[in-house]
């Protein structure tokens, strides 16, 4: 009975979020809709926060199910922009509405493992890459990837999702072709000539 009320919760909030921005709505408006107590709710979840977080985190966990079949991770970010596209009120009511901080700190979080995982596979036929190479190439795969999602969301989504992603994966292979070669000087010179004045 819990999990039937959590998940009708859950359902109640995610309709909601369809038609209202997420500061407009209240546990008490929530609670009126789905037909439960203000105890019931407080009982699954800490505040309104906390559910918009337990939501997300089922929204992302539910498409990583849906694509780790792919191992490309290429095509399983064109299928996620597509699907956020085919939503646009409720993702602009998320995001309109919540405080930037919070909202790059989710996005931070939700693809740092992603990205570790991806690269870690990668390096694994690449002997002696130290750690930290790893931690840095991960480090610049999501400061990116944030950038390059904020900016998407806040142009509506209307950018060609296939094209947008063709173009960060090149970013992101010269930079892996970069920080994966062996260290020269030369590398190290150019890079210094090529540098701001």
């Amino acid at each position: 009975m819990a999990n039937y009320t959590r998940k009708a919760i859950l359902q109640t909030f995610e309709d909601m979020l369809t038609e209202l921005p997420f500061d407009k709505i209240t546990v008490s408006a929530l609670v009126t809709r789905c037909g439960i107590s203000s105890n019931t709710f407080y009982y699954h979840f800490r505040d309104i926060y906390d559910l918009l977080d337990v939501w997300m985190d089922e929204q992302r966990n539910k498409y990583f199910q849906e694509t780790q079949h792919i191992e490309n991770w290429v095509e399983q970010l064109k299928i996620l922009l597509h699907k956020i596209q085919k939503e646009p009120e409720r993702v602009q009511h998320i995001f309109s509405s919540v405080s930037r901080e919070r909202v790059e700190n989710y996005v931070f979080n939700s693809v740092e493992t992603w990205f570790y995982e991806g690269v870690k596979k990668r390096v694994a036929a690449i002997p002696n890459l130290a750690e930290e190479k790893v931690r840095r190439i991960t480090g610049f795969y999501c400061y990116s990837f944030l950038g390059f999602f904020l900016k998407f969301i806040w142009e509506h989504m209307k950018a060609d999702v296939d094209e947008s992603v063709d173009g960060i994966y090149q970013i992101f292979r010269e930079v892996w072709r970069y920080l994966t070669e062996p260290e020269t000087d030369e590398k190290n010179i150019e890079f210094r000539e090529g540098g701001a004045h």
